[in-house]
């Protein structure tokens, strides 16, 4: 679409320190025709520190109004505004307001573009000690016990390093629910107040780090989770690919299917998985009080 001339630009804020603003903020904030905040109150807390006056419209832009917003932006996208969007912390659109205003700009082949600022996510990375040659966002496990332990389970055999995000009065149930989960032994690192004047990095075994949320622990929390360990045939036995199997069934998948997938990842046949589980199966239904099976 030729007409269009306006810019989406999504820029990151800083996520403690004020100054780790990139350079750039300021100029975008000051001479943006809107600027899309996800709480406009802390916009005028970062313009004041930063020493400077927005000129353009200021316009709220968080999930409470996401949908019903984005239609007005797009249409003074079109008509050649500059739209600046910023959230609370970080880059827009990770776990924070922004996938609708891009996705939307998108599809009326709007220019995006972006300022590069500071991120929770490769800080925490950094800091955690853990591999980050690959890694995968998680964002924030569900509130609810059952939904928490099933997201879980579908990574239970994600070789990347996990990271989350957490409120801190949740950080205890899903320290314990990831070492359930995952195991007690596996390393992990819960990166507190990055940047802020209480930073703190506390690494060690999930049952570990459990124990010492139950203590309660402040400010806002990145989880680093290490990746499961690489598996060969050998150390593969039958209980275990039971597991994955019903890991994966859990997740939606259907056995035959499940199967299948386990026996690639194994380098196994798919029948001798499937006898794993079959005998499984047999073994629970003929244990008391066990009617239901195994899977």
């Amino acid at each position: 679409m030729s007409h269009v001339t306006g810019t989406l630009v999504l820029a990151g804020t800083p996520i403690g320190d004020i100054a780790d603003a990139p350079p750039r903020l300021a100029t975008e904030l000051q001479s943006a025709d809107i600027v899309a905040a996800e709480d406009t109150r802390r916009l005028r807390g970062l313009t004041r520190a930063l020493g400077i006056h927005t000129t353009g419209r200021v316009v709220s832009y968080f999930e409470g109004n996401e949908s019903a917003r984005t239609p007005e932006l797009v249409e003074a996208l079109v008509g050649g505004a500059r739209v600046l969007l910023v959230t609370d912390a970080g880059m827009p659109s990770v776990s924070d307001p922004g996938y609708r205003l891009v996705a939307a700009a998108v599809e009326q082949d709007i220019k995006v573009t972006a300022v590069p600022g500071p991120s929770a996510v490769l800080t925490a990375l950094a800091l955690s000690g853990l591999p980050v040659d690959r890694f995968c966002f998680e964002g924030f496990l569900p509130r609810k016990a059952g939904e928490r332990l099933g997201r879980l389970r579908e990574v239970a055999d994600e070789r990347r390093t996990l990271v989350y995000f957490e409120a801190p009065h949740r950080l205890d149930d899903t320290l314990a629910a990831m070492a359930e989960v995952f195991g007690a032994d596996r390393r992990a690192a819960v990166c507190r107040e990055l940047t802020k004047t209480y930073e703190e990095v506390k690494r060690g075994p999930l049952g570990e780090l459990a124990d010492w949320a139950k203590e309660g622990v402040r400010g806002e929390i990145t989880v680093v989770v290490e990746g499961a360990p690489e598996t060969g045939p050998a150390e593969l036995d039958a209980e275990e690919l039971v597991r994955r199997v019903r890991v994966r069934e859990e997740a939606g998948e259907r056995r035959k299917e499940a199967i299948a997938a386990v026996a690639a990842e194994a380098g196994l046949p798919k029948r001798e998985v499937f006898d794993a589980v079959v005998a499984a199966k047999n073994a629970d239904a003929s244990s008391p009080g066990k009617g239901k099976g195994l899977i």
